[in-house]
């Protein structure tokens, strides 16, 4: 909880974190703190953009029976994490608070309709609290146009939290990095090294340019908790919820020190490259469709089938215990999902994968009891 109890504890996780930035591309002034998952680092973060207004006075005055609170709003993609609505929840701003705004063919958020809507809003009376950009969205891994968001976030003074728990961490690799194109402009960051840096599950790494707001959303200090160190050293437990703080640093410094930069970097390569090679064999054979860009190692496709067949085919492979695969649904159709990941999964693994895709596409699309006859 503070540095005095566990000096070491916290000063290798500031390390570490200042490792990942560096990793990624970022500039020096970020500041990290782990958490257990990105659905906790989001609602932090939309909490330090709420604090960020100390004229509403939440801290100390709270939102219940107030009628001189504007609405607040916070602005995501349709195709954004559920940790979004999740959070907004929790902090009492309510569901229908998030503005889910339109996609585009590739399933990233449109800045032109992002504009309209917090637009729409400021014209209502209402506040536009927090925009949430995704790196590498859950359903697609698609990647928002962050520079473009930045510059309506700017316009409208309006806070921004990028979303990059499972993209965030491809810009280790050089030729990637472009990924995080306008990230150092935003307000706050999450990657989550356990989705696909190695790292055991419960390691989330949430940046913010504006620890002191962050902090001040939190930060409460009785007097047993007074030490003489005072603010030279940093006390995780002003930065969230919990007093106490897990030690996770020291996972994810070991996969750091064990991989080094070229290894990881190496790793998530090869998973790139493996997802491009099975889109191709996907575009290859007429029966299959790829139906989101392969922008990562996750590939989005499915049968040319009813949705039924595809989803028996799903539980088809996923019980012959060899491969597993999820699903997601695009424009209202079920839709395969192919994601790579683990440090041992190499072309075997995916040709598996392929060749029990056909197999139980074969076996599902026999079973499907026919169409009944029209008229």
């Amino acid at each position: 909880m503070l540095w005095k109890t566990s000096p070491a504890a916290t000063e290798l996780e500031q390390l570490t974190l200042d490792w990942l930035r560096q990793l990624v591309g970022l500039r020096q002034s970020w500041f990290g703190i782990i958490t257990d998952t990105a659905s906790i680092s989001s609602m932090l973060a939309i909490a330090a953009a709420r604090e960020r207004r100390p004229e509403l006075e939440i801290r100390q005055r709270g939102m219940a029976g107030r009628v001189d609170l504007p609405t607040m709003r916070v602005y995501c993609s349709e195709h954004a994490h559920s940790s979004i609505d999740k959070g907004a929840i929790a902090l009492g701003l309510g569901a229908e608070n998030v503005v889910h705004v339109g996609a585009d063919a590739d399933y990233r958020m449109r800045p032109d309709a992002l504009s309209s809507a917090i637009e729409a809003d400021l014209a209502r009376g209402m506040l536009p609290l927090a925009v949430v950009a995704t790196v590498g969205t859950t359903s697609t891994t698609s990647i928002d146009p962050v520079p473009e968001i930045v510059q309506v976030c700017r316009r409208h003074d309006v806070w921004l939290h990028v979303d990059a728990a499972y993209g965030g961490v491809a810009a280790v690799v050089p030729e990637l990095r472009f990924i995080m194109d306008g990230v150092d402009e935003a307000d706050s960051l999450v990657m989550n090294p356990h989705k696909w840096l190695l790292t055991p599950m419960d390691c989330s790494a949430l940046y913010t340019r504006h620890p002191q707001v962050l902090k001040r959303a939190f930060a409460l200090v009785p007097d047993y908790l007074v030490t003489s160190v005072g603010d030279e050293a940093v006390d995780f437990m002003n930065y969230g919820v919990q007093l106490g703080h897990r030690f996770r640093a020291l996972k994810l410094w070991a996969v750091m020190r064990s991989f080094g930069a070229d290894g990881l970097a190496s790793v998530i390569r090869q998973h790139c490259a493996l997802a491009t090679q099975f889109e191709g064999w996907i575009r290859s054979n007429d029966q299959w469709e790829v139906v989101a860009p392969t922008t990562l190692s996750v590939v989005c496709f499915r049968y040319k089938a009813s949705d039924a067949v595809n989803m028996a085919i799903l539980d088809r492979v996923n019980c012959s215990g060899r491969v597993y695969l999820s699903h997601t649904k695009l424009h209202g159709r079920v839709v395969l999902r192919l994601a790579i990941g683990n440090a041992r999964t190499d072309e075997r693994h995916v040709g598996e994968a392929w060749r029990l895709l056909q197999q139980e596409a074969q076996q599902a699309a026999s079973n499907e009891p026919a169409a009944p006859a029209r008229g």
